[in-house]
């Protein structure tokens, strides 16, 4: 992907917009890329009788776009800015909007339902179909639940399945940790106890012990690590393979960390759509920190 393409910062006047326009922001400078500003305004005619006569505003008169200037007025240290106004329905528009972009950046909830995170809304929309990664910025204050060790500084934590690993995922997870100075913290999940049912009531004591399981674990996401630590060898990396269930040890891990990184479901072969995946659905829903969603590698999706 080209270097010039910009992040896009979706907005739409909500305090959860400025949140996720401030990481965007962030983003880009570190990036060195422009940051778009864009606001996807619903013009829904029907609704509005009174404005039936006039038409559609024009877009020089976008007032969460003048919000955001005005936001942003007097900082120094921005990258180039550009603004857009769009419209149409948000949760068709923001999606194609990542076949232009780096990144796209929403808040977690917004006006009039905004990416509620339900499924078919505006932010599940784009995590699920833009062909970029697409970050969701959440509200300050989710608690967490969880006893994960972690080493101090900086982290951006990223899931690693080692039944389907994605190199669109890791590298994305090692590009965000070189950007920030931080550290890579890689969960891989591994379920446990596992059990066999053969007869109803009857269950099969596991063949491997736990600790075996984990080691096989362990060495296999070392093994998908290798050659993304030797293009990022100034990225610390702590790998940890854990029992239990994914998201929630992702959701645990994303306590005081700056951004946890998820890859988006493999389109299966008889499937009509993109699939989120539930991983991707869960830590989106449930995370203390901002979390980008990867779609998979190009011919993958």
């Amino acid at each position: 992907m080209s270097s010039t393409l910009p992040v896009i910062a979706a907005v739409d006047g909500s305090d959860d917009s400025l949140r996720a326009l401030d990481w965007a922001l962030d983003d880009a400078r570190r990036r060195g890329v422009p940051l778009r500003v864009v606001h996807v305004r619903q013009y829904a005619v029907w609704a509005q009788p009174d404005i039936l006569a006039a038409g559609p505003p024009e877009p020089g008169d976008d007032p969460v776009l003048g919000q955001v200037r005005t936001y942003l007025e007097g900082r120094s240290d921005l990258p180039a800015v550009e603004y857009h106004g769009l419209e149409g329905v948000p949760g068709a528009i923001l999606p194609e909007l990542g076949a232009r972009a780096q990144l796209l950046v929403l808040g977690s909830r917004g006006r009039g339902g905004f990416a509620s995170l339900l499924l078919g809304s505006s932010g599940m929309a784009a995590a699920r179909d833009a062909e970029c990664p697409v970050v969701v910025v959440p509200r300050p204050g989710r608690e967490v639940h969880g006893d994960v060790p972690v080493e101090p500084g900086p982290r951006v934590v990223v899931g690693l399945p080692v039944d389907s690993p994605d190199e669109a995922t890791l590298a994305f997870a090692f590009t965000e940790a070189g950007l920030r100075g931080a550290r890579l913290h890689v969960v891989a999940a591994y379920m446990w106890p596992v059990q066999t049912w053969v007869t109803p009531g009857e269950l099969v004591p596991p063949l491997a012990d736990q600790h075996a399981v984990e080691n096989q674990t362990w060495t296999l996401a070392e093994g998908f690590l290798t050659p993304h630590r030797s293009r990022h060898p100034d990225v610390p990396v702590d790998t940890y393979a854990m029992p239990g269930d994914a998201a929630g040890q992702l959701v645990a891990a994303s306590k005081d960390a700056g951004l946890v990184v998820v890859g988006r479901h493999r389109r299966r072969l008889l499937a009509p759509a993109r699939m989120m995946g539930s991983v991707a659905q869960a830590v989106l829903l449930h995370a203390a920190a901002p979390v980008a969603v990867v779609p998979p590698a190009t011919g993958e999706g």
